[in-house]
């Protein structure tokens, strides 16, 4: 009997993180959440997850039931009240509403002192040393694509390709390892000179060869040696090369 084929990914930040990345996806008023929207999309996300199979944090699924809850809440007819007594009445988002600016404030703060320490890196002092073959090494550059805004697209490449449940499961023998999958995306994208559609990565639905895929991306991303990027929100993703000309001439 074949075990599920499950793999955890390190790179979730946690379920308010994903909350803030949906609020500045959709250009939401943090102070006017509309419930019903952000609960629809954030359970696409996790529903997304799920059918990978991916070992998704059990405050992922918190969230979750909480914002359901607050759906439901939300849909209730309001209760007459006394006048003198409005200004009692609590917004059932407030609570949520107070975590998510909190959490904008650490986020917004905690990248101020990376990109300090990215600078005080490049400060340094040594004597002066002559090289006879000097070599220049190009920065390290990182693409404007969040692991979010991968996921949405996976999510909608399943929608455009018809692969509805259950996506084939059974691991054939000599299943393809990470390594070299990394080697067969970074040719596919190498020789491509003008980037290469994402969905294009995935050819069949298995889920192994779809997750497997979808981490050796997420690899060579880390590495830098390819990056993901789109036009506008929702835009179909592209990847690109590193050493691309074309994806330089877009920045």
């Amino acid at each position: 009997m074949n075990q599920p084929y499950k793999v955890k990914l390190d790179a979730f930040e946690g379920p308010l993180d994903l909350l803030l990345h949906l609020i500045n996806q959709y250009e939401i008023d943090i102070y006017d959440i509309p419930v019903a929207q952000i609960t629809e999309q954030y359970m696409h996300y996790i529903h997304t997850m799920q059918r990978l199979e991916l070992n998704i944090a059990s405050e992922y699924l918190v969230m979750a039931s909480t914002l359901l809850a607050l759906k439901s809440q939300m849909l209730l007819p309001k209760q007459e009240v006394e006048e003198a007594d409005e200004e009692y009445m609590e917004d059932p988002r407030e609570e949520l509403m107070q975590r998510l600016i909190e959490y904008r404030k650490y986020k917004d703060a905690a990248k101020k002192l990376q990109n300090k320490e990215l600078e005080a890196n490049q400060i340094f002092t040594r004597p002066a040393v002559l090289f006879d073959h000097a070599e220049t090494k190009q920065p390290a550059v990182q693409g404007d694509i969040s692991i979010y805004e991968m996921i949405h697209a996976l999510g909608k490449m399943f929608e455009r390709k018809k692969w509805h449940e259950p996506l084939e499961t059974k691991v054939k023998g000599g299943e393809i390892p990470i390594e070299q999958r990394m080697t067969d995306v970074l040719d596919l994208v190498k020789y491509s000179s003008s980037g290469i559609a994402f969905d294009q990565l995935f050819e069949y639905p298995s889920r192994s060869h779809i997750v497997i895929t979808f981490m050796a991306v997420l690899e060579l991303m880390k590495n830098n040696d390819v990056t993901c990027r789109q036009e506008r929100h929702f835009d179909h993703l592209y990847v690109f090369y590193v050493g691309d000309e074309t994806w330089k001439s877009m920045n």
